[in-house]
């Protein structure tokens, strides 16, 4: 009976695809422990290093932050919403300065819910070739056309643009900012003059770049002076803010429609109260904080050859790349292969992801290893 199951764990193992769930030993701000070895964490999103920080998780609790229960045990459209949950999306859409938020589960269930349910039957979706699996899983399961046009290549968009908008009612480009396996950043300003030259709604997947670009941390499409001409703006909580759960923050109509149509929102039991709780506080008391260390740590990005904090290593061939990994793990370095089909055939690499902890010193053997 599981003979096909037994053949795909096989091929998968041969072509160095396998995948099995590592079991750490602890964390300590940007080391990890594993297999016994003291190694520093470059395959985190903990950005500003706010996840598992004692500290930090002290104060909140001293703040009033012991009052929050660990459980909702409610979808929100039922029981699941007490104060906070508002308080947080009324934080979220006053820094945005939009016109409303809805929290997710996670950034997976928001834009599976977003792009599963935003377009319909007589709609199109044009999204870029790398967006992120979630996107991509949405997309799938809505009944709208949709196109993916070759990675940040806005002339291609555009001939896709002159040839199939007039075939539909509503058309939605999508592209995250920060693109996660990359590390390059989408051109926003492009973005938004073909929205505007071809009437498209315009979504952003931010879930990399919240916390991280913006004077005041919101994203790329802060830091470029974007957010009021983009119309629906995705980002997550459980990366930078170091807690859970995600948000779409826009149109009050969009808003509305994913709060009516969104399955992933309107079918999960909501997160726990603490959660909430936690990432409100972090956005108010500790994102404020972290200015300089976010633009040192892009700094560092940048110097090494990336638009971002996160740098890719592409080396192609899958037994390659698990091979420099486990180079690197004996030298003091956790950095996980990455493969198909998170990435393209051919493409497999190791991807750096910084966190404001790290410093230059701490990357001088990687790269000396690794050049």
């Amino acid at each position: 009976m599981f003979e096909n199951y037994e053949e795909t764990l096989e091929s998968l193992k041969q072509a160095s695809h396998y995948r099995d769930i590592r079991d750490f030993e602890a964390k300590d701000g940007k080391y990890i422990y594993y297999r016994g070895k003291k190694l520093l964490n470059l395959s985190s999103n903990n950005y500003l290093g706010l996840a598992d920080n004692s500290d930090v998780v002290r104060r909140f609790l001293s703040d009033g932050g012991e009052k929050y229960s660990f459980g909702s045990a409610s979808a929100r459209l039922l029981t699941g919403t007490l104060p906070v949950y508002r308080e947080l999306e009324n934080l979220i859409t006053d820094l945005f300065n939009s016109e409303g938020t809805l929290l997710f589960n996670s950034g997976y269930h928001a834009n599976v819910g977003i792009n599963s349910c935003i377009a319909g039957k007589s709609d199109v979706i044009f999204s870029d070739k790398l967006n992120h699996a979630s996107i991509i899983d949405g997309m799938r399961l809505s009944e709208s056309k949709f196109f993916r046009y070759p990675h940040n290549n806005m002339d291609a968009l555009e001939k896709l643009l002159k040839r199939e908008r007039g075939n539909f009612k509503n058309a939605f480009i999508v592209s995250e900012s920060v693109f996660s396996m990359d590390g390059d950043i989408a051109d926003l300003k492009k973005l938004v003059e073909l929205k505007e030259k071809y009437n498209c709604i315009l979504i952003i997947d931010e879930a990399h770049a919240f916390g991280v670009f913006g004077k005041v941390g919101l994203g790329v499409c802060e830091h470029e002076g974007l957010i009021d001409n983009v119309d629906l703006i995705m980002g997550t909580f459980g990366k930078s803010i170091g807690s859970m759960g995600a948000f779409a923050t826009g149109k009050k109509v969009l808003i509305e429609y994913l709060t009516n149509k969104a399955r992933s929102f309107i079918f999960s039991t909501a997160l726990p109260p603490i959660n909430i709780a936690f990432s409100k506080w972090i956005i108010e008391n500790e994102l404020p904080k972290t200015y300089e260390k976010r633009m040192k740590m892009l700094e560092l990005g940048q110097k090494m050859g990336s638009e971002s904090h996160i740098i890719p290593v592409i080396v192609g061939a899958n037994d390659k790349t698990v091979e420099l990994s486990e180079i690197l793990f004996q030298n003091g370095y956790f950095t996980l292969p990455i493969r198909p089909p998170t990435v393209p055939e051919g493409t497999s690499r190791l991807r750096l992801s910084l966190t404001t902890d790290i410093e230059e010193k701490d990357l001088e053997k990687l790269c000396d290893i690794i050049g």
